[in-house]
């Protein structure tokens, strides 16, 4: 079954037109949304297996659900990396690692095979009423296929492998030019038949830590080297939070992100490199800062979720579509035209801390 939806557009307005009723969908923006109801169903299963900055976009949408549905049992199919995240939601009731990553690695390999029919086993064994894949991909359909319940996705025109939309019992129409959080909600609100608010809550609760002295991470990994910022302007703001009495903290992932951070470390007195730990531990660490400074990356994201106040910097990429978004203190500073030079955040991060 297709749920059908046209684009349509009225002074500025962007809607989806199904039969005689209309979802207006203000743009970029998704307010005021009329949906058409659905029957609610017993037990909801979410597809979102990566990346990282994905995992986070994906909770507002579980939130959503928990909100309208209270009572009913979320569970959540994700990437075995990402599974300490995903279980950071108090509203998640069960997660399913999944190790796509790694069965690409090894292919052949007879215990790729071996885990993989165990997964499908695990997931045919499964009684969920509804299975929303956010995902939208060839290999988060390709999960779907074995799920038990009524399968919600994107519709071809949604999604950029359309193929994955065959796999779906129902689909849906989502404006690609949504940010990704907003996909993830109306998707969600469409699937399950609730009218969508545009208050974004992650459900993540922020602890403010007892007896830790205030401090900044500074987050200047990141998986492109056309995202990066340059290291004079990372010394530059480093220095500036020092003296205003913060602590600089450094993470790293990567070898080539541990030697910046201790050269940047070596510049900013005071300062602190963050020893890897688990995910789930270094979302407590972001959550307990005053300020996190980031360029377009996963783990600036969850400043956002946890209302942490943030200084977001794009160098090469849009934040209108995949840029931190929340209830919290955000600046987001689009560097993609002119370079923006250390005395610039400053500034942003000055209003930010007062």
């Amino acid at each position: 079954m297709e749920l059908r939806y046209k684009p349509v557009r009225r002074d500025g307005i962007y809607g989806l037109l199904r039969r005689e009723s209309v979802v207006w969908l203000p743009n970029p923006d998704f307010r005021s949304c009329r949906f058409q109801p659905v029957v609610p169903m017993r037990d909801i299963l979410f597809v979102k297996t990566s990346s990282l900055g994905d995992v986070v976009h994906h909770m507002p949408a579980v939130t959503d659900a928990a909100r309208h549905f209270p009572g009913r049992k979320l569970a959540w199919i994700v990437e075995e990396d990402f599974a300490p995240l995903a279980r950071l939601h108090p509203d998640i009731g069960d997660v399913i690692p999944v190790s796509t990553r790694r069965w690409r690695s090894a292919p052949f390999a007879p215990s790729t095979w071996s885990e993989i029919g165990a997964f499908r086993a695990a997931l045919r064994g499964r009684d969920d009423a509804t299975v929303i894949d956010t995902q939208g991909l060839i290999r988060s359909a390709l999960i779907v296929r074995s799920t038990k319940g009524e399968k919600h996705g994107y519709d071809r025109k949604s999604i950029r492998e359309p193929l994955a939309s065959s796999v779906y019992d129902v689909t849906h129409t989502v404006l690609r030019e949504l940010h990704a959080v907003a996909r993830n909600r109306v998707l969600t609100a469409l699937a399950l038949g609730y009218q969508l608010d545009d208050a974004i809550d992650y459900g993540l609760p922020r602890a403010q830590p007892a007896g830790i002295a205030p401090y900044a991470i500074l987050q200047h990994g990141t998986s492109r080297a056309d995202k990066e910022w340059r290291e004079v302007d990372w010394i530059g703001l480093g220095q500036w939070l020092s003296k205003r009495g913060l602590e600089v903290v450094l993470p790293w992932g990567t070898q080539a992100e541990r030697v910046r951070s201790e050269r940047l470390a070596g510049a900013i007195k005071g300062s602190r490199i963050l020893q890897r730990q688990p995910l789930d531990i270094t979302a407590q660490t972001f959550a307990g800062a005053s300020l996190v400074v980031g360029v377009d990356t996963g783990l600036l994201h969850l400043a956002a979720a946890y209302r942490v106040p943030l200084l977001a910097i794009f160098i090469a990429t849009d934040p209108g579509l995949t840029g931190p978004v929340g209830s919290g203190p955000i600046k987001v500073l689009d560097a993609r035209l002119q370079y923006l030079s250390f005395m610039r955040a400053i500034e942003a991060a000055e209003a930010l801390l007062d």
